[in-house]
C-alpha cells in the first residue's frame, strides 16, 4: 500500500513539475494585401512594424494592427533597417540590386542606393553608425551611410549570406548558409576578422543575439538552431527546432530565444546557462508563418501568414496569397505561467 501511495505521489509531483504552456496568440490582425512577405522588423521606440511585401513595405502599429502607411517603390521586398539616429529607414529592393531610403515619419522615398545582386537582409550598427545588407547571391555586404545615403564599400563574405545581427560593439554577424559559417565582421574596418562553422547546423539561415552574454542563435534548415560563443568563435550547444525556420529572436528578460518555422510551429528555446539550452515548448502557429520579429521593449512576439490559392501549372514558382487573407498574430507570454 505504501509503494503504491508513494508512486501516486510521485507521479503527481511530475505532473506539476512539467511547464505549462506560457506563449499564445493574443491578438489576430487581418492586414491584407497582395504579394508574398520576408522580414518582420520591430522598431520599438515607436511601437511599429515594418514588414516586406514583395513591392513594398507595410508599416504597422503593433499595438493596434492599424496600417500606418506603406514605402513603395521596391522590386522584391526583403528586410529593412531603422537608423533611429539620422531619421532613416532602409528596405532592400533585391530584383534591381538597390536600397531604397525613406523618411521614418512620412515613409516617403528620399532615394535609391545601389547594392548587389540578392539584396537580402539589412542591418543598422549604431556603434560605427552605419547599414549593413547582406546580399546573398552576390555573397557580399554592402555599407552605406545613414545620413546621406551613400554607399562606402563592398564586403566580400566567401558564400552566401543569410540574415545578420549587431553586437552593439562594432562587430556585425552574419549566417552564411551553403558554407554553413558565421562570419564576424569589424564594421569600421568594413571587412571580414573571423569566421566559424555551425556544424552540426547545416544551412544557417534567422540570426538573434545576446550581447549580455555573447551568444549568436543561428536558425539552421537542418532542424535544430546552433548557439555560438561569439567571443570565442565557436558554436557551444544545438538545439532540435522546427523544419523551414525563417526568423529567429532572442529576449533577454525572459531567457528565451525563438525560431519561426514554415511548418507551424514557433520552436521557444530556454537559456539554462549561457552554453546549455533545453526546448521549452511549441508555439502552434499557421503553416507558412516562418517569419517573425520580436520588440524586446515590451517582449511580443510577431509572425505573419496567408492562406494561397493553387500552386501554378508545373509545379514551379509560389502559390499566390489569396486576397485579404493576409494576417499579422501577436503572440505574449502569460504572466501567470512562470
Amino acid at each position: 500500500m505504501r509503494t503504491i501511495a508513494t508512486v501516486f505521489t510521485l507521479a503527481v509531483v511530475t505532473l506539476l513539475a512539467q511547464p505549462s504552456s506560457s506563449y499564445r496568440v493574443t491578438h489576430t490582425y487581418t492586414l491584407g494585401g497582395d504579394g508574398s512577405w520576408d522580414y518582420v522588423v520591430p522598431d520599438p521606440p515607436n511601437h511599429r512594424l515594418f514588414i516586406a511585401r514583395q513591392n513594398r513595405v507595410m508599416v504597422v502599429d503593433e499595438d493596434s494592427g492599424t496600417l500606418l502607411g506603406e514605402v513603395t517603390g521596391i522590386l522584391g521586398a526583403h528586410g529593412t533597417a531603422v537608423a533611429q539616429a539620422t531619421g532613416h529607414g532602409f528596405a532592400t529592393s533585391g530584383n534591381d540590386q538597390s536600397v531604397v531610403m525613406f523618411d521614418l515619419k512620412t515613409f516617403k522615398v528620399l532615394g535609391r542606393i545601389p547594392a548587389a545582386e540578392d539584396a537580402d537582409a539589412i542591418i543598422y550598427d549604431s556603434a560605427s553608425n552605419r547599414v549593413f545588407t547582406l546580399n546573398g547571391d552576390a555573397h557580399s555586404s554592402t555599407v552605406i551611410e545613414p545620413r546621406a545615403g551613400t554607399p562606402i564599400a563592398n564586403i566580400q563574405l566567401g558564400g552566401k549570406p543569410e540574415n545578420g545581427v549587431s553586437a552593439g560593439d562594432g562587430k556585425v554577424y552574419a549566417n552564411i548558409t551553403d558554407t554553413s559559417e558565421v562570419v564576424e565582421i569589424d564594421a569600421k574596418a568594413a571587412t571580414v576578422i573571423r569566421r566559424w562553422s555551425t556544424a552540426p547546423c547545416k544551412q544557417p539561415v534567422p540570426m538573434a543575439i545576446d550581447t549580455a552574454r555573447h551568444r549568436l542563435f543561428s536558425g539552421c534548415r537542418s532542424g535544430v538552431m546552433a548557439v555560438s560563443d561569439y567571443q570565442a568563435g565557436k558554436v557551444v550547444a544545438t538545439v532540435p527546432i522546427g523544419t523551414g525556420v525563417d526568423g529567429a529572436g532572442f529576449d533577454a528578460a525572459s531567457g528565451n530565444a525563438f525560431a519561426s518555422n514554415a511548418d507551424g510551429t514557433l520552436t521557444v528555446i530556454h537559456q539554462d546557462t549561457p552554453d546549455q539550452y533545453h526546448v521549452a515548448e511549441s508555439v502552434q502557429t499557421p503553416q507558412g508563418s516562418r517569419n517573425m520579429g520580436l520588440d524586446p521593449a515590451n517582449h511580443r512576439v510577431f509572425v505573419v501568414s496567408a492562406k494561397f490559392g493553387p500552386a501554378p501549372v508545373g509545379g514551379r514558382g509560389r502559390a499566390p496569397v489569396l486576397p485579404r487573407s493576409f494576417t499579422l498574430m501577436c503572440i505574449e507570454r502569460d504572466p501567470a505561467v512562470r
